[in-house]
């Protein structure tokens, strides 16, 4: 965090004697090379691209970059509750694994999105093929014996539920043969406790109840 460039940290740090193939979970820089693809592609910021394709079409509201200057000002950004906008480096290249402040409501949309294969109010945001693509397993983890798709846990193969699961507790969940999403918010904390069984065991079995 001290660099003033993520994505060649990032890069950086992901180097070195690993095997090629295998499962590495890196959720707070991995993604930020993803966010470094995406500016060169687009020739725009992150933000930017994601408030004209996504977010504008979804009326979701990220006010602008947070920019932290120093380890005091992150630490006091981590437990403010009312924090807004989305983290970027001194660069201007927005995070993609942390760092972005949605509401439960703006998150359920994202969820909502996907469960409706990229279409939202009648229109085509994200193309079913790409919902498709990243829903599907493309390797494995070991330790939490999950499979893992482009940024989303795959929870269940049968009944086509997947997850985005964050630290400290958030989680946009969605399970497409029961046309179901959750999506949960917290303050960080660390090693929070099981979001899936909570969403299994607990909300889904009222639903089922009910029916």
């Amino acid at each position: 965090f001290e660099s003033d460039n993520w994505v060649n940290s990032a890069l950086d740090l992901l180097g070195g004697n690993g095997t090629i193939g295998d499962f590495r979970y890196a959720p707070l820089i991995g993604p930020d090379i993803l966010s470094g693809i995406l500016v060169k592609a687009t020739g725009q910021s992150v933000l930017d691209f994601a408030r004209e394709y996504l977010f504008l079409p979804l009326d979701i509201h990220v006010e602008g970059n947070v920019v932290f200057h120093n380890k005091e000002e992150q630490l006091a950004w981590y437990k403010e509750k009312n924090v807004r906008g989305w983290v970027s480096d001194r660069a201007g290249v927005n995070t993609a694994g942390w760092g972005l402040n949605l509401t439960t409501l703006d998150m359920a949309k994202i969820g909502q999105l996907y469960l409706d294969q990229g279409i939202w109010e009648g229109k085509q945001i994200v193309s079913t093929e790409w919902i498709q693509e990243s829903t599907m397993e493309h390797s494995k983890s070991k330790q939490w014996k999950l499979s893992y798709g482009y940024l989303w846990w795959i929870i269940d193969e049968k009944e086509q539920s997947y997850a985005a699961m964050g630290d400290g507790g958030n989680v946009i969940y969605v399970n497409t043969n029961k046309k179901m999403v959750v999506s949960i918010a917290s303050l960080f904390i660390p090693h929070a406790k099981d979001r899936i069984k909570l969403i299994k065991d607990y909300i889904e079995a009222v639903f089922e109840d009910e029916v």
